[in-house]
């Protein structure tokens, strides 16, 4: 299963399965000597954890994790950094019911096929959410790299779920209250009336979708391989490895393409001789490149697959139409969680590209 790697000289390993022993990650090609330990990891892992809220999965995982390798007193070694999680709240009753009957919206038929039914099916195994854990674990390396060795910094934040869509705010705004309340909206009045959302469709039995709006600034100009491995085109790779993301766009996104080039251009200046642009609808990348200026990405997550409402599905073992009813603790909303899953994996990307272009070294000193 080579799709469990990502990355050419920052490069990243996912293992395990939503209700197997344990869930973790490979990373390999750190640099020696960043000072690293696991409260780094711990401190966004807990950002991310379920049963948090009443808006998420009741689901309760502390997700302690454990460097078992790479990591010596205090710093990496530059040897693979091993880290794992194990997995103790997991339930699988009501998954051994549902293997001959796949669950709408799920990866449950199209896996049976693929691994012809040997896959672990407990859960959505390694199509689950759970996964993200992993990418926060190489992800929160990567942003203490980047911090530690650019001055780069990856923010994200909730700006839309369902059809209640936040005002704008600034970066400071962004960086101070997003994590301040439960659907990480760093515009308070409009994140009340998401959480409120969310428990409507809860009651109903539904499930609601969203954006995601991510920041990374302090990136040099240059970073980016075309022409298959330019930054949008691994960017987007790696943001549509989490699961329930449908839909990416950078900078004026798909409102540029209603424009003309004479608006939608981003005109060149000095500021403090350094060279910017007057406006940021490329979203900081021009011809797969980083242009020196912010990158900025909105991803759209689709409602959470697995619902209390009744819905009408198969019995692949028969052939026949059932009614199904989902059972299980499950996120009403996936986009609360999401935020801190985004920074890590587009640092995970940023990283990778960086220690390409040669801009961070094999040893830190």
């Amino acid at each position: 299963m080579v799709g469990n790697i990502l990355g050419e000289r920052f490069v990243s390993m996912s293992f395990g399965e939503s209700h197997g022993k344990c869930i973790g990650m490979v990373v390999d090609g750190c640099p020696a000597g960043l000072p690293l330990n696991e409260s780094d990891i711990q401190s966004l892992l807990d950002l991310r954890k379920p049963g948090q809220s009443v808006i998420t999965t009741q689901r309760k995982e502390e997700d302690r994790v454990e460097i078992l390798s790479g990591v010596f007193n205090g710093f990496t070694t530059g040897a693979p950094i091993c880290m794992m999680i194990q997995n103790k709240d997991t339930d699988s009753r009501s998954y051994e019911l549902l293997k001959n009957i796949p669950r709408p919206g799920h990866s449950d038929y199209p896996a049976r096929v693929k691994y012809g039914g040997f896959n672990d099916y407990r859960g959505s195994g390694r199509f689950s959410g759970r996964l993200t854990a992993t990418l926060v674990m190489s992800g929160a390396i990567s942003q203490k790299l980047l911090r530690y060795t650019m001055g780069i910094e990856t923010i994200a934040y909730t700006i839309e779920i369902g059809n209640v869509k936040s005002a704008e705010v600034t970066l400071e705004e962004a960086i101070k209250y997003r994590y301040k309340n439960e659907a990480r909206c760093p515009h308070i009045e409009t994140a009340d009336k998401m959480k409120s959302a969310i428990l409507n469709a809860k009651r109903s039995g539904d499930s609601l979708g969203g954006v995601v709006e991510c920041i990374s600034i302090g990136l040099p100009a240059g970073l980016g391989e075309p022409i298959f491995g330019s930054l949008e085109s691994d960017l987007s790779k790696a943001l549509f490895s989490i699961p329930a993301v449908k839909a990416i766009e950078f900078g004026s996104g798909f409102e540029g393409s209603k424009i003309r080039g004479s608006e939608n251009n981003d005109l060149y200046t000095i500021e403090n001789g350094k060279i910017l642009t007057k406006t940021n609808n490329s979203g900081g990348i021009l011809g797969g490149l980083s242009n020196g200026m912010p990158i900025k990405i909105r991803i759209g997550f689709k409602p959470a697959a697995s619902i209390a409402k009744t819905q009408r599905t198969l019995d692949v073992s028969t052939g026949s139409e059932i009614d199904l009813n989902v059972p299980g603790r499950h996120d009403p909303c996936v986009v609360p969680r999401a935020p801190p899953i985004v920074e890590c994996v587009v640092s995970m990307v940023l990283a990778d590209h960086a220690i390409r272009y040669g801009l961070i070294p094999f040893i830190l000193k």
